[in-house]
């Protein structure tokens, strides 16, 4: 059996592990009571973000023109856990390498998200041994975990604070500053000889100085998540003896802590019967989300905004644990992405919440997709979400899921042929709804006529007549409520 609170870190390494567990009972069961009907909502094209050569990928981090940064196999990582960062952009996976090198063929790293400009946060291993046999990024090699920045195809590591061994970065905003938590060189004998010394929540500005973020006044420990354009900063703080940090766990805490930008820190309270809470992303207004988990083991996504305390946002009847993902679960709409389980062994899937009701993204998606979604890692304001799947076969691939638009795709564009005949292809074509198009082909007056057989399917044949020149075909697609969308498909007739 696998404990609920491992689920706190959706899409980093505990609850990457969680995941793949899951993924083993995987098989796209029924729907789960309490979700929000799906006719109504937002129905989403879902793309696979494929890998960087080997059978597994994650998606983190998605930023506004809808890059995204995560975590890949490459053919020589086999095993699971192993993965290096990567920047997906347009359809093309870049692979960012490891703080190691080539030299380091064992070492792994993450991309945990992109900016607007396209730099990366990065957790990376190094070539060096952890001196204390730790294991912080929890790749199973028991390398040095550092954070790192890509910016102009460099990878560059960030400081620690003093004497520390390890850093890990969560999150960068569009100025590039950086949160995430950093050793130190205090001695913390509360799980000696595991742990050797105490970490703190930080925030690495942009020219790459280091900035501790101290715990509530009381607390000894802390780690910091979610960063917004504001340099508002969350996490959680609490004790060594009731904090928990890889290599031993994800991280919980008993407190959790929205910094300020001048480093301040707010106790966010609790739910009624909470007993750790972790804050894990903030808008630009300022909104908190995070997870609360409960004496029984239950856990609960949570927001809290500076005008109203911690409110809980429930599960769907019936389910075990909602939760919300480190580190832009929430855009600046206040829609909030996630994922929702029945039980510690049940059918995890990918959830959305709008209008106060949570929503399982399988049924919104549109028809054509092979992955079943598990979980969800971030949303940017335009509505795109990045997150993971399971395809046929049980890998788990990223994806990227955009809002789906009535839009006519008219192909093809700019073809020169010499036949009589051709097929036109209206298949890409999309509807906001997920429902069956309607397809008009029509002659845009001006341009010479051919003869249209099929003229209301998604692909009519053309049959053009003796004389040669540039024909266009004008499609135009309606969905079920009416709305429509044109598009040209233009063909240039060679023949005799």
């Amino acid at each position: 059996m696998i404990p609920a609170d491992r689920g706190l870190r959706l899409l980093r390494p505990e609850a990457r592990k969680l995941m793949k567990s899951f993924h083993t009972f995987l098989i796209a069961g029924s729907l789960l009571a309490g979700f929000a009907a799906a006719q109504s909502q937002t129905r989403y094209q879902i793309t696979d973000l494929g890998t960087l050569g080997g059978s597994y990928s994650f998606a983190y981090g998605l930023n506004s023109a809808g890059q995204i940064a995560g975590g890949s196999a490459t053919p020589a990582q086999t095993g699971g856990i192993a993965q290096t960062a990567f920047l997906w952009s347009r359809g093309h996976m870049i692979n960012l390498g490891t703080l190691g090198g080539p030299a380091c063929p064992a070492c792994s790293s993450e991309g945990a998200n992109t900016s607007a400009n396209g730099d990366v946060a990065i957790i990376s291993e190094t070539a060096t041994k952890d001196p204390n046999g730790e294991d912080f990024c929890q790749f199973g090699t028991n390398l040095q975990c550092l954070a790192a920045v890509w910016r102009n195809g460099v990878m560059t590591a960030l400081p620690t604070l003093p004497d520390g061994n390890n850093a890990e970065a969560y999150w960068i905003n569009s100025g590039g500053d950086i949160s995430g938590f950093s050793e130190t060189g205090t001695p913390d004998t509360c799980i000696a000889p595991m742990q050797k010394y105490r970490y703190e929540a930080v925030k690495w500005s942009r020219d790459g100085k280091i900035n501790l973020l101290p715990p509530l006044p009381g607390d000894t420990v802390g780690f910091a998540f979610g960063i917004n354009d504001n340099g508002q900063v969350v996490g959680s703080s609490g004790l060594c003896s009731n904090v928990t940090l890889p290599p031993f766990g994800p991280p919980n805490a008993p407190h959790a802590v929205l910094w300020d930008k001048d480093g301040t820190p707010t106790d966010l309270g609790t739910l009624p019967g909470g007993v750790t809470n972790v804050a894990s992303g903030v808008n630009n207004r300022g909104d908190v989300i995070g997870d609360v988990q409960f004496a029984d083991g239950t856990v609960h996504a949570f927001l809290w905004t500076k005008h109203s305390p911690m409110q809980d946002l429930g599960v769907p009847d019936g389910d075990f644990v909602s939760v919300v993902p480190c580190c832009n679960a929430i855009n600046n709409s206040g829609d909030i992405v996630g994922f929702s389980c029945p039980g510690p062994m049940g059918n995890c899937r990918a959830i959305v919440r709008r209008n106060n009701q949570w929503v399982d993204m399988n049924e919104l998606a549109l028809p054509g997709t092979s992955l079943y979604l598990t979980g969800v890692a971030s949303i940017n304001d335009s509505g795109q979400i990045a997150g993971v799947g399971v395809t046929p076969s049980g890998d788990t691939h990223g994806f990227l899921a955009t809002p789906a638009h009535t839009k006519a795709a008219a192909e093809p564009k700019d073809l020169t042929v010499t036949q009589s005949s051709i097929q036109l292809d209206a298949s890409q074509s999309t509807s906001a709804d997920g429902k069956p198009l309607t397809y008009v082909w029509t002659i845009p007056q001006g341009y010479p006529s051919a003869a249209i057989s099929g003229g209301t399917t998604a692909t009519p044949t053309v049959t053009f007549p003796l004389t040669r020149g540039t024909y266009q075909f004008q499609l135009t697609v309606t969905d079920s409520s009416g709305t429509t969308s044109t598009d040209i498909a233009t063909v240039s007739y060679m023949g005799n």
